[in-house]
């Protein structure tokens, strides 16, 4: 256990101000001395980022000024370069060697999901620029039937119901992963009822070469020899979690997928006060709502072996939980009692897009 001398708190870094590392930051201000490091100068509200791109006046509410997290820590605008153990080397030569060291570094997704430029600025006018070219285009292609794939064909036919939207996918149904097949069907159904197209089963001969979400005429074509020809198109898969910037054993500690191996509290394997959630963690599932949790158990962690007092908690992933809005009138989802369809799920998400959850976090004056 790190224990204060002479009044001076311990110290904690979190790098990474996503949806975990801003939990774990917030909720250890006011007992140690935090410091929050991000290349980016505002939390991306992400889950609400294919509302904004078919709304643009949602575009100022997804973007969350980092500086105003934390009422007693520190906001550091930086990147790490390399992480060993505890010693953090940023890219501005500084480097940060705290009692308690927080990875939550997220991953990588293709843009508009996720933001391409760390300022905000840049990253608001770019979100802009991809709604203002799907107004003018006419067909829409969507290269992912995931979660994300279905949200943004279901965003663009209730806001733009007049484009033609099309879903491709290599596998042979909707939303792959340990869903209820209740959930795929009724979805397909809603899809189905609002026009749009699936082409699934298939692996594309290639991706188009013009980047996503700009207009331009596109062209792909699946193994099975069905063309599908767009104005515009949409990444909707490529998740890579954000690890590239550990050595030693840290390094030795990521699996081959990159993401890092933790033990039941979160701490990696092995490293002593070096904790690791969110995206680049093996505990979960990749999800807004799984960083959130795994954040609350590292924040009671951290907390316990500060204070002295409390026991240290566990993580263990619960139940497999979803909420898919099509839109913000439709969509589906799969709660513990079963799979339920627009009421609920645009209750849950569909109409807030849980901005008001990650906005009340960020109430510190500008500093």
């Amino acid at each position: 256990m790190v224990v204060s001398i002479e009044g001076k708190r311990p110290s904690v870094v979190v790098l990474g101000g996503g949806y975990g590392g801003l939990t774990t930051a917030k909720a250890l201000d006011d007992i140690a001395d935090v410091t929050l490091v991000d290349p980016s100068d505002a939390f991306l509200h992400n889950v609400a980022s294919w509302r904004a791109l078919v709304q643009p006046d949602w575009i100022d509410k997804i973007f969350m000024p980092l500086n105003q997290l934390l009422h007693n820590g520190r906001f550091l605008r930086d990147r790490a370069v390399a992480v060993d153990g505890r010693k953090v080397t940023l890219a501005s030569g500084a480097e940060l060697t705290p009692d308690y060291l927080v990875l939550a570094t997220g991953s990588s997704y293709p843009f508009p999901a996720k933001a391409a430029e760390a300022d905000q600025h840049l990253a608001k006018a770019a979100l802009q620029g991809a709604h203002e070219a799907l107004l003018k285009a006419q067909r829409c292609l969507i290269v992912g039937a995931g979660p994300a794939g279905l949200e943004l064909a279901g965003e663009i036919k209730h806001f733009m119901p007049d484009k033609a939207v099309t879903v491709v996918d290599v596998n042979p149904d909707i939303l792959s992963g340990p869903f209820d097949q209740a959930l795929r069907e009724e979805l397909k159904r809603q899809l189905a009822e609002i026009g749009v197209r699936l082409v699934l089963g298939s692996p594309l001969r290639e991706l188009p070469e013009a980047a996503p979400g700009g207009l331009t005429a596109v062209e792909v074509t699946t193994e099975a020899g069905e063309t599908v020809t767009a104005d515009i198109w949409f990444r909707a898969f490529g998740v890579r979690p954000a690890t590239d910037y550990t050595r030693g054993a840290l390094a030795d500690a990521r699996d081959a997928r990159g993401y890092l191996s933790v033990d039941e509290r979160l701490q990696v394997k092995g490293i002593e006060g070096v904790y690791a959630l969110g995206d680049i963690s093996s505990a979960d599932r990749d999800t807004a709502l799984a960083a959130g949790q795994q954040a609350a158990v590292v924040a009671a962690n951290i907390r316990a072996a500060v204070t002295g007092e409390g026991e240290p908690r566990t993580y263990e992933p619960g139940p497999t939980l979803i909420a898919v809005p099509l839109g913000p009138q439709a969509g589906a989802s799969q709660l513990p009692d079963g799979v339920t369809g627009p009421e609920t799920t645009t209750s849950i998400k569909g109409q807030s897009m849980l901005v008001e959850m990650y906005s009340v976090h960020f109430d510190a004056p500008e500093r």
